[in-house]
């Protein structure tokens, strides 16, 4: 999926928001709607280490992720990624990849898995963007789906650039599987960030871009995770309680490739 720059990313504080429920089988899902077998939300089972990323889930606001906010119109093409979080050799880690370097657009730049829904994936308004996710991820990494279990939904963004409304779909990596470039015409690298290297503040930075426009970059993994990725991972750490003090001035330059 292309993730293009992203500017602003609130820092609103906490309050009060409209619940994302989770759901179960035959009970109302967090989209509003109903969640099938397949594509259940629940936090049972999930690591105590999550539970702050599950309530945040469950209370924010879309204005404290983002100024870019899904037209009230309805405009804009539905999309999905998958959030994963597993547990590797040095704690608690996120899955990311790395598109390919030939790209037109936005290449090399490391993302979440994910992409369009598909008219398989079923109501974009339910369950639409939870297998939209889960199929991406599989379609881009080779993951295993059955191995992961989505414990939350964040609300739906919006990338101005490319007419993006995205869903972040949170999940825990229960039963890990092999994962690799599965077509490196649009992969570069599939690979996973400890947390701890995304809350230390040496890895911290702020992205320039040339026309102005600066928001959260990570330095990690010889990767410059910036723009709606490094946005969405900015507030997860931020609502999670997982942030530590960082130099806000230290500043990364973009290029108008970027």
């Amino acid at each position: 999926m292309t993730h293009a720059y992203t500017h602003g990313m609130a820092r609103a504080g906490n309050g009060s928001a409209e619940a994302l429920r989770n759901g179960s089988p035959g009970a109302p899902g967090p989209m509003g709607g109903v969640a099938d077998a397949g594509v259940a939300v629940t936090t049972d089972g999930i690591p105590a280490w999550l539970d702050p990323v599950a309530r945040a889930a469950r209370s924010v606001r879309p204005q404290q992720l983002s100024r870019f906010l899904p037209p009230e119109s309805g405009a804009g093409r539905q999309s999905a990624v998958l959030v994963l979080f597993g547990e590797g050799e040095r704690g608690p880690e996120l899955l990311l990849m790395e598109r390919s370097g030939t790209l037109r657009s936005h290449a090399g730049q490391p993302s979440f898995p994910g992409g369009a829904l598909d008219p398989e994936d079923g109501d974009q308004a339910t369950t639409g963007p939870l297998r939209a996710a889960l199929r991406e991820a599989e379609e881009e990494t080779g993951l295993d789906p059955r191995g992961v279990q989505i414990f939350g939904v964040l609300p739906r963004l919006y990338i101005p650039v490319s007419s993006f409304v995205v869903t972040p779909v949170l999940g825990w990596w229960r039963a890990p599987s092999p994962v690799g470039v599965v077509d490196p015409a649009e992969t570069a690298r599939v690979f996973t960030v400890p947390v701890a290297d995304l809350t230390d503040p040496a890895n911290r930075a702020t992205a320039v871009h040339p026309s102005g426009h600066s928001g959260p970059a990570f330095l990690v993994e010889s990767a410059l995770v910036w723009g709606f990725t490094a946005g969405v991972i900015d507030r997860i750490v931020h609502y999670a309680g997982w942030e530590r003090p960082w130099d806000r001035d230290r500043q990364v330059p973009l290029d108008w490739r970027a």
